[in-house]
């Protein structure tokens, strides 16, 4: 260390230690004491706020239910780099934040940011590495609280999906804001319009949505695309019936259409050629046997859709496997959905 160096090093010492250094006299100790009293001050103030971290075991703790990450989605490809960054420093550098649970003897901290975290060291503690900790940061808050600072958490973080946001944010407008969507924009600092589009992103239908590899690959430029596409009653049963073929394909080669772009412009390049086609033919949009909507559990139709114009649909309800008023009544739910997705 050079002289110069050496000399400011030791003058720093003294001024944190209170011995003399090579410089002069030491920094009196009613300094130091008026230091310490003024960081009393400002904490007493509420102008710094101290935080206290624990390390727990991380099967005390659970998911929050209005936690915005999918959590049965993470695995260890989607981890790898946060689990070889905590295994390589030994413990988590980050603490999630957590509310303490008083209601529950199975668990003592309900995670609110820090899922990806949460899942790391429990693969860690599950792969040979128990003494890895789990880093919290408790704090009090109620449920929108602990929604608006999830979301401010993890706004930024790339790893998280748009699908996963967008879902988190349709479920907090009905939880936190009562449907009021000005008041949820107003609450976490973001504009309508930008907020719609994640919501234009979580009402998508399962019928569109099949369409892809995984809901998590749908962005919000895939919605912009996608939601001109099933505003009008026949273009949306081109896109269904396209989904529902693209869907059919990849079962069979699951390397079919992986790419979501791909899968848009496909979407977008099939209504424009039926609809040119129909066009062509002067039928007014009609697509005779162009639907239908089936039972889950077995795959049964349960009802058929026959598209005669853009204006007239002829819906057929198959009887014989519609047992009761309650079968009826999720049938012409379904339908519904299909074609009222959502707000629309």
């Amino acid at each position: 260390m050079s002289g110069k160096n050496k000399a400011f090093a030791d003058g720093l010492a003294a001024a944190i230690s209170g011995v003399p250094g090579r410089q002069g006299q030491a920094r009196p100790h009613r300094s130091i004491i008026n230091d310490r009293t003024n960081r009393l001050a400002e904490v007493a103030s509420g102008k710094v706020v101290t935080r206290t971290h624990e390390s727990v075991d991380p099967k005390r703790c659970r998911m929050w239910q209005g936690h915005n990450r999918d959590y049965a989605a993470l695995t260890y490809e989607n981890c790898h780099e946060l689990i070889e960054s905590i295994r390589a420093q030994g413990r988590q550098e980050v603490p999630a934040i957590v509310r303490r649970l008083t209601d529950d003897p199975d668990f003592e901290f309900e995670v609110i940011c820090g899922a990806r975290r949460h899942w790391s060291v429990s693969w860690l503690n599950t792969h040979n590495y128990r003494d890895i900790k789990f880093l919290v940061e408790p704090r009090e808050m109620d449920d929108e609280e602990a929604f608006r600072i999830a979301d401010l958490e993890n706004r930024a973080r790339e790893d998280l999906t748009d699908y996963e946001r967008a879902k988190d944010y349709l479920l907090g407008l009905e939880r936190y804001y009562q449907g009021r969507q000005k008041t949820m924009a107003d609450r976490l600092n973001v504009s309508e319009a930008w907020l719609s589009r994640y919501l234009d992103l979580a009402r998508l239908p399962e019928a569109v949505t099949k369409a892809f590899v995984s809901p998590h690959d749908v962005r919000l430029k895939h919605v912009m695309q996608i939601k001109p596409l099933i505003k009008d009653g026949v273009s949306r049963e081109i896109v269904y019936a396209a989904a529902e073929r693209i869907a059919g394909m990849r079962g069979k080669d699951p390397n079919y259409l992986t790419e979501a772009a791909a899968v848009a412009r496909e979407l977008e390049s099939t209504v424009a050629a039926e609809l040119g086609h129909l066009r062509r033919r002067g039928s007014g949009g009609a697509r005779r046997g162009s639907a239908a909507i089936t039972r889950d559990s077995d795959g049964k139709e349960i009802v058929k859709i026959d598209v005669k114009s853009a204006k007239r649909l002829q819906v057929t309800f198959v009887l014989p496997e519609l047992r009761s008023r309650q079968e009826m009544e999720e049938a012409a739910k379904l339908l519904i959905d299909r074609y009222w997705p959502g707000d629309e």
